[in-house]
């Protein structure tokens, strides 16, 4: 596996759009610190970027990966490797590309500025774990979608349509379920229904962090009451690693009984 994983690594990396991806976070930091010029209020505006863009781009790369490599997988399926190796390599290869992309781009303007020396940056440093979990996540899931679908139109309309209902849909359905139902206690299924949704959870892992919870409006003294103890961080984080680990399982199962 680690030589696919090598394989699959250093052929996104001389990809044009691993260099556009790394470039965009490179700017965007440098911006947001030459317009800002603090690292506090630089790390709030990176969190809305990092959490629709991150699983945006995780999904897109995915499933674009999947799709172009078929044929040297095809090509790996016809030597004794197992199966699972061939994927798990596959995706690791491009999950790491893609984190280096993000730690390395944004961490190289904040370094820069001074980020060691500054109180913000455990704030930066839980934005960046994160988003790394958010790359993981979705690049497992895009992998599950496309190995679920031999057509790439249908492949890719079903991993943007996934990444839109998790970022968009899921926040509407939830917030008309709260303000419908608001009659009835609702703490219990408030903190289920945000750890079904991987980005719910790690927006509001961030803004705990950021101690700006009152932007969670109805349920922010729920959250802040759960997700703000040491057994609510290490819960959700927890969860966010069974984000990661279920859509792994899903595929070594898939793709042990798919027929290429």
């Amino acid at each position: 596996m680690f030589k696919i994983l090598k394989y699959s690594f250093f052929d996104l990396v001389r990809s044009s759009w691993s260099y556009v991806y790394f470039f965009f976070y490179l700017l965007l930091g440098t911006t947001l610190l030459f317009l800002n010029n603090d690292l506090s209020t630089a790390v709030i505006t990176l969190m809305n970027v990092i959490i629709m863009l991150v699983p945006l781009i995780g999904t897109i790369f995915g499933v674009m990966y999947y799709y172009n490599s078929r044929e040297f997988t095809e090509l790996l399926l016809a030597q004794p490797v197992k199966r699972s190796s061939i994927f798990l390599g596959q995706y690791l290869g491009v999950a790491i590309s893609l984190s280096l992309s993000l730690v390395i781009g944004l961490g190289l303007p904040f370094v820069a500025y001074g980020l060691f020396k500054s109180p913000a940056i455990w704030d930066f440093i839980m934005l960046l774990i994160t988003g790394l979990f958010l790359t993981l996540i979705f690049s497992a899931l895009a992998f599950n979608i496309a190995l679920s679908n031999e057509n790439k139109i249908k492949g890719f309309g079903f991993a943007i349509l996934m990444w839109l209902f998790l970022a968009v849909i899921y926040d509407g359905l939830f917030l008309l379920s709260l303000v419908y139902f608001q009659e009835y206690p609702l703490d219990k299924f408030s903190l289920v229904a945000t750890m079904f949704n991987p980005i719910d959870l790690s927006r509001i892992l961030i803004l705990l962090k950021l101690d700006i919870s009152a932007l969670l409006s109805y349920t922010g003294a729920v959250f802040k009451e759960f997700f703000g103890t040491p057994v609510g961080a290490f819960a959700s984080l927890g969860m966010l690693v069974v984000w990661v680990i279920l859509p792994l399982f899903r595929i070594s199962r898939v793709v042990k009984k798919k027929d290429f």
